[in-house]
């Protein structure tokens, strides 16, 4: 099936599903805005994201997906755990929205073709939102900057913490580096976007972000030293100021990192392990051990487990566990056998900081924006289908050269 004109009613729909994804726990905001109002307005977009979703595909036309189809094997999952009410009633719900965002998902599947369009709907879409982080740093740099989070940059418009604000602008600086190197972009309109990202996420102090935008940005680029000198060029001055950085700054790198921690609290992950090691020695039935508990608030003993992968143990058991590491192989295998390319390049980073940011942070198991950022590796994964016989090309003008270099080098 070739790959339809992507409208821009898809571009509304990936940010309602972007807006569902940002959550309704975090820190104090400026204007105090009720849970059960943010709630609302989160999962009011996602059921109008589905909506509208069905509308553009009215159709019903859809791509094979192995991606989407593991989602939806990991909601059935997610039914039948959540079925025996261990974690209330609000599993059937979380249940509930899980469904509306695997089908909106499948719905867009249509206009997945191995492009870069979700890449920059993507960019777009967190870029927004860090617009209004920034805005609220602005407005008041001490709701933002709180120290109840150690004087780490929180949303003050939107309750939004430290690590998902660094998440975002992790993802996408990484992503618009490779758009410049891949010529889609000009060092302008991506200058807009890294260098406040690069800011922001300074702010935040966030240690998972960081490693897993270098780490991604160093395995993405590296998949496309052997057919693009833009990326050997780069990659070769990445090292040399690393280098250099690590030198003249390591006591102040140091410093940032470990932001004021004891060795003792950082060697267990800031109290991570603890909640780590309590929730593998509780008691669990066989069903519990298979199925897991159903979807809850991905917390054990009322603190936050922080790992995607025992958040899946815990609420869809060792079932959840093999189909989420399956989305991960799949995805990994795939851009594997793909020849070197832009997209695959994007495809590699967003794969690889996923996999990363799943040791302290969860969200692979249920929607959220890392179950996002892998919709657009598997968008950049599908094989373009064939295109129809084309007569040979005739000779360019001027204005027509100028016009294709134009569409090349696209503002973000």
């Amino acid at each position: 099936m070739r790959a339809d004109h992507t409208p821009k009613g898809v571009g509304i729909v990936w940010g309602l599903l972007v807006l569902n994804t940002l959550g309704s726990a975090g820190a104090k905001t400026i204007v105090p805005l009720p849970r059960s109002l943010i709630q609302m307005v989160t999962m009011g977009a996602l059921a109008v994201a589905f909506a509208l979703a069905l509308v553009l595909n009215a159709r019903l036309r859809i791509r094979p997906s192995a991606f989407v189809l593991l989602l939806t094997l990991l909601l059935v999952t997610s039914v039948l755990s959540s079925a025996h009410l261990e974690s209330g009633f609000g599993a059937l719900f979380r249940c509930a929205r899980l469904a509306l965002f695997v089908g909106t998902l499948w719905l867009l599947t249509r206009w997945w073709d191995g492009g870069t369009t979700f890449v920059r709907h993507h960019i777009r879409m967190y870029f927004a939102v860090l617009g209004s982080v920034a805005a609220g740093l602005v407005i008041s740099p001490g709701a933002a900057l709180p120290d109840l989070y150690g004087g780490r940059l929180v949303g003050a418009l939107w309750p939004l913490t430290p690590p998902q604000i660094g998440q975002y602008a992790a993802v996408i600086t990484g992503l618009t580096v490779l758009l410049v190197l891949g010529r889609r972009t000009d060092r302008r309109s991506a200058a807009v976007i890294i260098v406040p990202s690069l800011v922001l996420l300074a702010l935040t102090h966030t240690r998972t972000a960081t490693v897993g935008l270098l780490a991604g940005l160093a395995l993405a680029i590296g998949s496309l030293l052997l057919t693009s000198a833009a990326a050997r060029r780069f990659f070769t001055w990445a090292v040399v100021c690393a280098v250099v950085a690590a030198v003249v700054f390591s006591s102040a790198l140091e410093a940032w990192f470990l932001r004021g921690q004891s060795q003792e609290n950082f060697s267990n992950l800031t109290g991570r392990a603890k909640v780590w090691d309590a929730l593998l020695a509780a008691p669990r039935s066989t069903t519990e051990r298979l199925f897991g508990v159903g979807l809850g608030d991905k917390s054990f003993g009322g603190l936050p487990i922080d790992n995607s992968w025992l958040a899946v143990y815990q609420e869809q058991g060792l079932t959840g566990v093999v189909l989420v590491a399956a989305v991960l192989l799949v995805l990994g295998a795939v851009a594997l056998l793909r020849p070197p390319s832009l997209s695959r390049a994007c495809a590699i980073f967003l794969i690889s900081y996923c996999a990363i940011a799943s040791y302290t942070e969860a969200g692979l198991g249920d929607a959220s924006p890392y179950l996002l950022h892998l919709a657009v590796a598997a968008s950049l994964l599908v094989a373009p289908a064939p295109a129809a016989a084309e007569p040979l090309p005739t000779p360019e003008g001027p204005r027509r050269r100028v016009q294709r270099r134009a569409q090349r080098s696209e503002v973000i």
